[in-house]
């Protein structure tokens, strides 16, 4: 099974967006979606701070960064 991880924080629009444009994109398809809030690890905040929503493979690789890329999306997937 495939995994993403997207970072978020509570409260963010562009987050809330990314998560529905994401799971629709998903429906179909047999993926984990690890939802991980950059405010809980002062690490991740450095990292993601003015960054989110940042969608990654379990690689690290950057999907989408503000706004959900689909087609780099589906070509990943599809590549699993």
């Amino acid at each position: 099974m495939t995994a993403l991880k997207l970072y978020v924080r509570e409260g963010c629009h562009l987050c809330e967006e990314m998560l529905n444009d994401l799971q629709a994109l998903l429906q179909d398809r047999e993926v984990l979606l690890e939802l991980i809030d950059v405010d809980h690890s002062p690490v991740r905040l450095r990292e993601y701070d003015s960054r989110v929503p940042v969608l990654e493979s379990l690689e690290g690789d950057c999907l989408s960064e503000y706004l959900l890329d689909e087609s780099l999306v589906i070509r990943y997937l599809d590549g699993h």
